[in-house]
């Protein structure tokens, strides 16, 4: 029965409304109160004590990536489970077409070809579209997609969408059928008036199809007297099952458009690009400024630049953040890939002019970049660490880059009291796209009588003979530099043994096999009562 929205309004209306208002109040005075603990100056005391959240609950939820990918494959495996099995009900309903309960047939008669239930029907023509899109979304989530082209793994995931749709179709064709009339019509009834035994007599039809226990025949009359049967008053009637998958969908779907409308929202103006290094060994920086942009060390934004692609966006590590006396921020870009080359050459100019800086005040036309962050990262607690050791490999090292910077500023007001740099690259000159800032820290410590604050270790791990970085200001790191690869393995064992009973937070950014190397040694016991808590960056 439809029902008629003005008078659910005039009955229901006021009631609801007073209960929106009060659960409205309720929630806006629940977010003042958290913003008056977690941000107010007279409870700073408290909240550092406190502390919100813990440590290990955003250790927990930096594995969000990890859940999605066994979300993933947990819907692949299940949906291969469903589809073999409806394949086997496509075939049941065909060959066991039942004249009896007509209603209750998909198929339209005895042995119809199961491809038209796949391809004529609501749950068929749905489901194979949706099987199309996750082999589409599964194959192009490989790792070996998603380094060789990324494009096609971002535009495929986005399907996820049209996925949806389809699984919320899918399930409003009504396949399987229920049974309404139990109480009526109970499981295996005998109809006695009905089409299907209007000629049988109870009696006879029990003595033909019951046995006593003695294995014999019985009597009719005596049948009649013992046995409980069942009777039919009415033809069994079917309907479809409500659909309730939108029962679990819509709420997630709601609070995914609403998320990306408030970052649409956010990031809807662009971006003043202030200036455009080029470094050795094809690394660009971009330096800019944008109204009201609050970032911490450790954090990265998304970069979306229209002329480079309409629908295409990245992600990149922090390596400048801004501060209460700069509002500057930046980014390092290894160009790697089609997005990042024409990116190059939209900020850039030709090889042939000089592109080793480029002012804001130059007349040059900088193509419209737009920014959605900052994100939180797994290297925001490193700062948060007594003791850090922070692994980089190669471009690996611009997690850490914002964090050097903010040490530099001052590092009084952070927890951390010890950091171990060690820095991976195959090649002398991507040294370089950090060493200013790194010759800096080191000699700020000294001066501070600090030397043990940081511990700086460059390895190279391809080369031909010994190398140095090239520069008299320089000479701090090449006394740092070492050649070949580091040996992990001892490393941990003098960490372990320079800091007994503490936790250090192991972060790293580079190639899986460091990653890896670092991760067991990190579950491994030692004998000093040192516990390391790895933590891992990785946006491929």
């Amino acid at each position: 029965m439809a029902v008629s929205w003005r008078s659910w309004l005039a009955n229901e209306g006021v009631k609801h409304l007073c209960l929106l208002l009060w659960l409205s109040l309720n929630v806006l005075l629940f977010w003042k109160t958290f913003l008056l603990y977690n941000q107010g100056p007279e409870y700073y005391y408290l909240h550092q004590m406190l502390g919100v959240p813990s440590r290990r609950t955003r250790r927990l939820l930096d594995k969000s990536r990890t859940f999605h990918i066994t979300c993933g494959v947990t819907i692949c495996i299940f949906s291969g489970v469903h589809v073999a099995a409806h394949l086997v009900n496509a075939l049941n309903f065909s060959v066991n077409y039942s004249e009896d309960f007509v209603e209750l047939n998909a198929a339209r008669y005895r042995d119809e070809d199961p491809r038209k239930l796949l391809f004529t029907t609501v749950p068929g023509l749905t489901g194979v579209c949706m099987v199309l899109v996750l082999f589409l979304m599964i194959t192009a989530s490989t790792y070996a997609i998603r380094v060789s082209n990324y494009d096609i793994f971002w535009y495929t995931h986005n399907l996820f969408f049209v996925f949806y749709m389809l699984l919320m179709l899918h399930v409003s064709g009504g396949l399987l059928k229920y049974q309404t009339n139990l109480d009526t019509h109970p499981p295996g009834c005998i109809s006695l008036n009905g089409t299907r035994y209007q000629n049988i007599h109870l009696p006879e039809y029990l003595s033909e199809h019951f046995h006593d226990s003695s294995g014999e025949f019985s009597k009719p009359d005596e049948l009649t007297q013992k046995t409980f049967v069942k009777i039919c008053k009415e033809e069994p009637r079917f309907q479809a099952n409500f659909p309730q998958t939108w029962l679990w969908l819509s709420g997630p779907l709601c609070l995914y458009c609403a998320e990306r409308l408030y970052r649409c929202i956010r990031s809807n103006k662009p971006v003043t690009i202030i200036s455009v290094i080029s470094h050795p060994s094809d690394v660009m920086e971009i330096r800019m400024v944008k109204e009201n942009f609050k970032a911490r060390p450790g954090q990265y934004i998304i970069l979306h630049c229209p002329s480079v692609s309409a629908l295409e966006n990245h992600p990149f590590t922090l390596t400048m953040c801004p501060t209460e006396t700069k509002a500057t921020f930046g980014v390092h870009l290894k160009i790697v890939g089609d997005w990042t080359e024409r990116f190059r050459d939209l900020l850039l100019p030709p090889s042939g002019q000089d592109s080793e800086i480029l002012p804001f005040i130059q007349s040059r036309h900088y193509p419209k970049l737009y920014i959605d962050g900052p994100f939180g990262s797994p290297f925001e607690e490193s700062l948060n660490y007594e003791v850090s050791l922070c692994v980089a490999g190669g471009i690996g090292v611009t997690p850490f880059a914002s964090i050097l910077n903010t040490l530099l500023d001052d590092w009084r007001p952070y927890k951390l009291r010890r950091l171990y740099f060690i820095w991976v690259c195959r090649d002398i000159q991507s040294f370089r796209w950090f060493a200013d800032l790194l010759c800096m820290l080191y000699n700020k410590f000294w001066q501070e009588n600090r030397p043990d604050y940081v511990n700086i270790q460059l390895y190279l791990s391809q080369t031909d003979g010994i190398q140095k970085i090239i520069g008299e200001k320089y000479q701090a790191l090449n006394s740092r530099l070492f050649i070949g690869r580091p040996r992990w393995k001892l490393l941990f064992d003098e960490i372990a043994k320079c800091n007994r009973g503490k936790t250090v937070g192991v972060f790293c950014c580079g190639p899986n096999s460091i990653s890896k190397t670092l991760h067991k040694l990190s579950n491994r016991n030692n004998s000093y009562g040192t516990r390391f808590e790895y933590n891992k960056e990785s946006f491929s």
